[in-house]
């Protein structure tokens, strides 16, 4: 596991930029659009990893699935007031993601719950170095740091082992950075 990797997805310029309210709003709703479809993606991944999870597991797995059919709500109200489409086109980083969490269908379960307690530690810090009371953002940064998503990565803790799949680690890790640089595709 490299701090490297875990330093340039959880401290981005993109968010940055969001925490100073520089981004460009054609690149937050480009990742904004393209985060919904992900967190589809997650949902449906989530739904069978709770399925095979030992009953240990099932509590935080179950809540977890129950805040992203809420997430999912909430974006598409955003998207909405917006004016974003509803079905964007996924972009290649979008599509890779959706391969990997095909991937860790098949992989034993505490692979794959590894693979997801990183995909949440990352978006809990990072969101977490975008705060700012001055951001135009602050809603959508507000959202995503609450108490209760906190207690969620702390308890996908305890089912993760990151030392047992560094290399996993760092591809979840190195697909986050892309995320937040395909947000900069092609801003001006």
């Amino acid at each position: 596991m490299s701090d490297d990797l875990w330093a340039a997805a959880t401290r981005h310029p993109f968010l940055d930029a969001v925490r100073e309210g520089t981004v460009a709003a054609s690149s937050f709703d480009r990742w904004l659009s393209q985060d919904a479809l992900f967190v589809a993606d997650l949902l449906t991944f989530q739904a069978r990893l709770l399925a095979r999870a030992p009953r240990s597991a099932q509590g935080v797995l179950a809540g977890g699935c129950a805040a992203l059919v809420a997430e999912l709500d909430w974006f598409d109200g955003h998207a909405a007031d917006r004016g974003l489409a509803p079905d964007p086109e996924p972009l290649p980083t979008t599509l890779a993601y959706r391969e990997l969490l095909r991937r860790l269908d098949n992989e034993p379960f505490e692979a794959a719950a590894t693979g997801l307690w990183v995909i949440e530690r990352v978006y809990l810090l990072g969101w977490t170095s975008a705060k700012s009371a001055d951001s135009p953002y602050s809603e959508f940064i507000d959202h995503w740091t609450v108490p209760e998503f906190a207690e969620y990565v702390d308890g996908l803790a305890a089912l993760a082992e990151p030392q047992r799949h560094a290399d996993l680690v760092d591809e979840v890790l190195r697909l986050e950075v892309e995320f937040w640089n395909m947000a900069w595709a092609d801003a001006s």
